[in-house]
C-alpha cells in the first residue's frame, strides 16, 4: 500500500449534502429498530396533502430533467439517449397503446395496496411521472429481480418471474440506476403510514404498511447498490419546501434503513448505544456515514490494518459524522476508530472498493 499523505487526502466533514432543516431528525438520534421507525413516523406524519390534479404541476419541481423534460425512470437511459422523451404539461396521459405515447402518475406503492386511501394517493414521495404503457405493464406487481423476462421495456425495465430468495411470483424490475430511488420510496411509505394502515390491503411485497422479509432484504441491497443521487436530494428538498413540508428520511439518511430493519448490521454497542457505519463496502469518492449514538465522540479516524491513521475528521455532530473518501484512495481493508479524547473504539473492518 502506498503511503498516504494528509495533504493529498483532505477531508470534508459535513452532514450528507442535503439542505435538510436543522434538528429535523433530533428525536431519532441514537434509536434503532422499531423505536427508530416510530420516531421517524412521528417526524414525517401529518404532512400537507395536495390534490391528485396538483401532482401534474408538482412534477415541474420534483421531476424536471431540465427544459421541461420529464425525468421518467421507466424510460430514461442514464448512459445514453433515452428511447423517447416527454415534456411536462404537454404529454400527459390520456390514452396509450404502446411505449412513447404519454406519461402518467405512477404510484410506486400501488394504490390497491392501500385501498385508494386519500392521503397516500397523493403523497409525492412515492409518486413519479412515468410512461403510461410501462406503468400499466408494471400494474400492481411487486418490485423484484427478474429471473427470465416475459416483457422488457425500451430502457431495460423487466417483467417476469422473481429470482429473489423468498418469492417466485411475477415482479417488475426497474433498471439498476433507479433501484435505490424506488427502494427508498417504498421504505418511506412503510414508515410514513406506520400505525395508520388499518384499512390497507396486502400484496406479494407488503402486509398493510409492513414490508415482507424477502422484499426488505432486497430493498436494503438496492439502497446500498444504488446510492442517493443529486436527483433524489433535489426532489426531497422540493417536496419539503414547496408541497408537503415533510422529508423522505432514507434520502437524507440512507443508513436508517439498516438501523431499522437490520439493526445488528455493521453496529458496535458502546455505552449502551449503537453506532453504525454506512455504507460498507464504500466506493472511493463516496461519503461514509457514522450515525447513531455519536454525540459523545470527538473525531473519526480511518486507519490501515497496522493502526496508522490515514484520514481524520474532527468535530462533534449529534447523530451523524460524514467523511468523503477521495477518488484516489487505495482499495482495500481499513479500520474505523471513534475517538473520545485519546481513547479509541475500534469498528469492524471497512472495505473500500
Amino acid at each position: 500500500m502506498k503511503k498516504i499523505t494528509a495533504l493529498f487526502f483532505a477531508l470534508s466533514l459535513a452532514v450528507f449534502a442535503v439542505a435538510q432543516p436543522a434538528n429535523y431528525y433530533n428525536s431519532a438520534n441514537g434509536l434503532t429498530g422499531n423505536q427508530l421507525k416510530v420516531a421517524l413516523h412521528n417526524i414525517v406524519k401529518g404532512h400537507t396533502s395536495i390534490s391528485y390534479a396538483q401532482l401534474w404541476n408538482a412534477f415541474w419541481s420534483t421531476d424536471n430533467k431540465g427544459n421541461g423534460i420529464v425525468w421518467d425512470m421507466y424510460s430514461d437511459n442514464p448512459n445514453g439517449t433515452p428511447p423517447y422523451t416527454y415534456y411536462l404539461g404537454e404529454d400527459q396521459c390520456g390514452n396509450y397503446t404502446n411505449e412513447g405515447s404519454c406519461y402518467n402518475r405512477e404510484h410506486s406503492w400501488p394504490q390497491s395496496w392501500f385501498n385508494d386511501q386519500t392521503t397516500p394517493r397523493t403523497d409525492l414521495h412515492h409518486i413519479f411521472p412515468t410512461d403510461g404503457y410501462v406503468n400499466g405493464r408494471r400494474s400492481n406487481y411487486a418490485f423484484g429481480e427478474v429471473r427470465s423476462a416475459t416483457w422488457t421495456s425500451r430502457n431495460g425495465s423487466k417483467l417476469g418471474a422473481c429470482k429473489t430468495a423468498g418469492f417466485s411470483g411475477t415482479v417488475f424490475e426497474p433498471i439498476d440506476e433507479y433501484k435505490g430511488d424506488f427502494a427508498r420510496a417504498i421504505m418511506y411509505m412503510s414508515v410514513r403510514y406506520y400505525s395508520e394502515d388499518s384499512n390497507w390491503g396486502s400484496s406479494d411485497m407488503t402486509t398493510k404498511s409492513e414490508i415482507k422479509p424477502w422484499a426488505i432484504d432486497m430493498l436494503l441491497r438496492w439502497n446500498e447498490q444504488d446510492p442517493v443521487s443529486q436527483k433524489e436530494i433535489d426532489r426531497n428538498n422540493a417536496i419539503y419546501n414547496d408541497y408537503q413540508h415533510n422529508r423522505n428520511p432514507f434520502v437524507d439518511h440512507p443508513e436508517y434503513a439498516r438501523m431499522i430493519w437490520d439493526p445488528n448490521w455493521n453496529a458496535i454497542e458502546e455505552n449502551g448505544g449503537a453506532v453504525y457505519l454506512f455504507p460498507n463496502p464504500v466506493d472511493r469518492g463516496q461519503t461514509l456515514h457514522v450515525s447513531g449514538n455519536c454525540n459523545t465522540f470527538d473525531a473519526i479516524v480511518i486507519c490501515d490494518l497496522s493502526g496508522h491513521s490515514l484520514l481524520k475528521a474532527t468535530g462533534n455532530q449529534v447523530g451523524d459524522f460524514a467523511i468523503t473518501l477521495p477518488n484516489g484512495f487505495a482499495k482495500g481493508c481499513y479500520i474505523v476508530k471513534l475517538m473520545r479524547g485519546d481513547a479509541a473504539v475500534k469498528y469492524q473492518k471497512l472495505l473500500v472498493k
